[in-house]
């Protein structure tokens, strides 16, 4: 039971981390289940602690993705139009990867910019808001990719120290 354990818990670990791209998937979350089960195992010992914090950081950290791009469009004078936008070039630049990994960076600011021309902004002022709310998507983006990092990090330390354990068959 431990090796499936540690092998669900590794495939949201891989999920966590797409997670952090993907606004379906919430990525630190689904990266602490993948703690979580971890911690499930015979093998490693119960840390509440270590859980409970670990928890709290990712609620906080997706929290946070909510408020920092709608706090980045809002700085800028954008709209949720611009939000929205940005949100589709992203997902644009996933599923029809035409720039590459540039692509992550160009297609949610292009979304932004196209969004706040749809909500007939000047060009001026939706170029502002496109960058704001590119900004702040970047942010949150960012911070749940690098929590999403230090939590596969740590399962992998964890398995790691615990492999002798988990892997006996008796």
């Amino acid at each position: 039971m431990d090796i499936a354990l540690l092998f669900i818990g590794f495939l949201l670990m891989l999920v966590g981390i797409l997670g952090s791209f993907l606004p379906v998937l919430p990525g630190p979350p689904v990266s602490w289940i993948g703690l979580l089960l971890l911690h499930l195992t015979k093998a490693v010992p119960d840390n509440w602690w270590f859980l409970g914090i670990t928890l709290a950081i990712a609620l906080v950290v997706t929290v946070m993705d909510y408020i920092i791009p709608a706090a980045g469009t809002k700085k800028f004078g954008g709209t949720k139009w611009g939000m929205w936008g940005s949100i589709i070039g992203l997902l644009v630049a996933i599923f029809f990867p035409v720039l590459g990994p540039l692509g992550i960076i160009v297609w949610p600011f292009v979304g932004a910019l196209v969004g706040e021309l749809a909500n007939k902004s000047e060009k001026d002022k939706a170029l502002k808001a496109a960058f704001g709310s590119f900004i702040g998507f970047l942010t949150g983006t960012f911070l749940k990719f690098l929590i999403a990092i230090v939590y596969a990090g740590l399962y992998i330390w964890k398995s790691i120290e615990y492999i002798p354990e988990i892997f006996t068959f008796s």
